[in-house]
């Protein structure tokens, strides 16, 4: 069963996620601060968390930033915080989605499946580990590892570097990498694209300024040269 973490200090709300994850068949711990959130990750291990900026001890960002030294749940973020430098500072501490309050269920709970989604599909290929001159993916352990050392990824890093390296040498669209990653109704945000790449490249480019693998083409896409 899917295991969501739900993190935020307005009780209201986590009563209404946790009634209708709970009614939709998922698993559901809840945490109303940043130390306890941080408890329950370890303690519970979810596959989905779902997490407020404005927590009344750790501020959210903070808390993002504690769960991706070690914990690869998707990380949905859920705010009242609307400027645009929140969102980025949260994708670039490594969120894989921004939710802002208040918020429709149905769509909250389209991006919850589309999270799952992510973090559990694996298809198949015939030679599952691909290497590229600076970095090796093993797309069945889904794994990366960088001079022989595994390198750490988000789960939407990881889900777009699948998608370049399976498609290797082949544009991928900006459309295409939005609606697999995070669906249909997210082709407009291409910020979040360069957001993923410019992390990816700094883990896995020897110079991201110049990268030689992972490959902008303007206005339309990406593509992956081994």
């Amino acid at each position: 069963m899917t295991r969501i973490l739900v993190v935020d200090d307005e009780p209201q709300i986590l009563r209404a996620l946790r009634i209708n994850l709970k009614a939709r068949g998922y698993d559901v711990v809840t945490a109303s601060d940043g130390a306890t959130a941080l408890r329950a990750a370890a303690q519970h291990r979810p596959d989905v968390i779902v997490l407020d900026l404005g927590l009344p001890d750790i501020d959210g960002i903070e808390v993002l930033a504690g769960l991706r030294g070690w914990c690869t749940a998707s990380v949905i973020v859920l705010s009242a915080r609307t400027d645009a430098a929140d969102k980025v500072a949260a994708l670039d501490t490594g969120a894989d989605d921004y939710v802002t309050k208040p918020f429709g269920m149905e769509e909250f709970m389209a991006r919850i499946r589309a999270a799952v989604r992510r973090a559990t599909a694996s298809p198949g290929l015939p030679n599952p580990v691909v290497v590229a001159a600076a970095f090796t993916v093993d797309l069945e352990a889904k794994r990366v590892t960088r001079d022989g050392v595994d390198v750490h990824l988000t789960p939407n890093e990881w889900g777009m570097l699948e998608m370049l390296v399976r498609n290797g040498g082949k544009l991928v669209g900006q459309r295409e990498l939005l609606t697999e990653l995070w669906g249909p109704t997210y082709v407009t945000q291409t910020h979040y694209l360069r957001v993923y790449l410019t992390q990816l490249r700094h883990k896995l480019e020897p110079d991201p300024a110049h990268p030689r693998h992972l490959i902008t083409e303007p206005g339309r896409g990406y593509r992956f040269e081994p």
